[in-house]
């Protein structure tokens, strides 16, 4: 009968150090799977910076190509309207100014969009 309980007691303890095991290997698994999500959600950062960025350089290049076409047709028209309205002698100098004033506007234009890419 002590033999019994002595087996007994060596069962238990035996169990006692299966489920310290149990725990101690459970721990682990619940930090790699919070390391899991942490890398999810940084790839997932990663990606819309990369694609809200990708989008800068799209809006960019859309607004420079329809700002070309709309400047030349703008040109061809405010040129037009000076040889149309003004006095020979006052067109040269009032092509000038025209023409500064646009290359102006685009040199601002491009300047605040290409420091809002560089920021990022």
């Amino acid at each position: 009968m002590v033999e019994m309980s002595e087996r007994d007691d060596s069962t238990t303890a035996d169990e006692a150090d299966i489920e310290t095991m149990v725990s101690t290997d459970s721990t682990p698994e619940s930090t790699e799977s919070t390391e899991d999500t942490i890398d999810d959600e940084e790839k997932n950062r990663e990606f819309a910076e990369r694609m809200r960025r990708f989008l800068d350089y799209a809006v960019l290049a859309g607004l420079l190509l329809l700002a070309l076409i709309a400047a030349l047709q703008f040109y061809l028209n405010a040129s037009q309207t000076i040889t149309t309205w003004v006095n020979p002698e006052y067109r040269a100098p009032f092509q000038m100014a025209f023409n500064l004033v646009l290359l102006l506007g685009a040199a601002l234009g491009v300047s605040v969009q290409l420091r809002r890419l560089a920021s990022d």
